[in-house]
């Protein structure tokens, strides 16, 4: 008997250090192999958070680093919005002939009803699309303790009656442990300038004629052409119908996701996607620009992620948002874009 369990210990032992050599050349593989797409993944990943970074930078080179987010980037169309080209159709008549489903998605509503908003299918991660009719109804909002402590989007949509409302731009955010109260880059909220100091990002905002615009414009310039809502973020995805070239994975990763957009016909998409979780890890830009083209977006723009990428409808949060150590809350956040009742 003795000599069966030293036999038995030894087979574990052995089985014990296959097992651990395994584990250490998959991961070589994986980090360190001749398929790049995984290293690529990490890297873009890491090096758009601002705490993370160390991620990357722990496992390879200045020289790496640089060579994969240089071959893994989005290069914008490379001009602001044409608003001439939105037409803000009212109503939809009875007669309609839709594109495709997702036109169909899009279209197919209550006379009257201002948004509605449906669960995205068809990919691996959780994608949630609010869908608002009427653009005059979209504004900015911002944290009440401007400069100094954000707010939760619920309680600013609460706040403003809202009855849908996401994130929008970025605030500071020194170690990822920024109080979301100092907005980064340009804020306009019904016609007056918040925030005038860009951050080179581009304006994304609504105009006077309720048309989403997309431009690399200063505050002064946004105000003279008629904007009166506007955040600063990107990069854009979608103008005036083109679409962003996309190198490799697009350099931003995979993370928690939002964007907004605008069709032709003058209705408002609202995106956002979770990330985070063993169920769905986030997305790529190129998945975010995938889904504003299938659903007719003519202009689009990523705005602020990761923890901040939060859809409130009807005072409930309905994604579910995920901090780095897997606790499902949300961040405090210097701005939003909310639909009024």
């Amino acid at each position: 008997m003795k000599k069966i369990k030293k036999k038995n210990k030894g087979k574990a032992k052995k089985i014990i250090i296959s097992l651990v050599i395994s584990m250490f050349l998959i991961v070589g593989f994986l980090f360190y192999g001749p398929w790049h797409g995984f290293r690529d993944f990490w890297i873009t990943t890491a090096m758009t958070t601002l705490s993370h970074q160390y991620l990357a930078t722990w496992l390879y080179s200045d020289k790496t680093i640089n060579k994969v987010l240089e071959g893994n980037k989005i290069i914008e169309p490379g001009e602001n919005s044409d608003i001439d080209m939105i037409d803000i159709v009212s109503e939809k008549g009875n007669d309609i002939v839709y594109k495709d489903e997702y036109d169909k998605q899009v279209l197919e509503h209550e006379e009257g009803e201002i948004y509605k908003y449906f669960k995205v299918e068809g990919y691996n991660f959780d994608a949630y699309m609010a869908v608002i009719y009427d653009p005059s109804k979209v504004s900015v909002v911002h944290t009440k303790y401007l400069g100094y402590d954000g707010q939760y989007l619920v309680d600013m949509a609460k706040e403003n009656d809202a009855v849908v409302a996401i994130n929008g731009g970025g605030f500071l955010d020194q170690d990822g442990e920024g109080s979301g109260g100092q907005p980064v880059g340009i804020v306009i909220q019904d016609g007056k300038i918040i925030n005038g100091t860009s951050n080179n990002s581009g304006v994304i905002g609504f105009t006077n004629d309720n048309k989403l615009y997309l431009g690399y414009i200063s505050a002064k310039e946004a105000i003279n052409m008629g904007i009166r809502d506007a955040v600063e973020f990107g990069p854009f995805l979608i103008v005036n119908g083109i679409s962003a070239n996309i190198k490799g994975n697009g350099g931003y990763g995979i993370h928690p996701r939002s964007a907004i957009g605008q069709r032709q016909d003058g209705i408002v998409l609202f995106l956002v996607i979770d990330g985070r979780r063993a169920d769905s890890l986030g997305a790529s830009m190129a998945s975010v620009l995938e889904i504003m083209e299938k659903y007719g977006a003519y202009n689009a723009a990523n705005l602020d992620g990761g923890n901040s990428s939060v859809l409130v409808i009807n005072n409930k949060i309905v994604n579910r948002p995920i901090d780095w150590y897997q606790r499902e809350q949300t961040r405090k956040i210097a701005t939003g874009f909310i639909v009024k009742k």
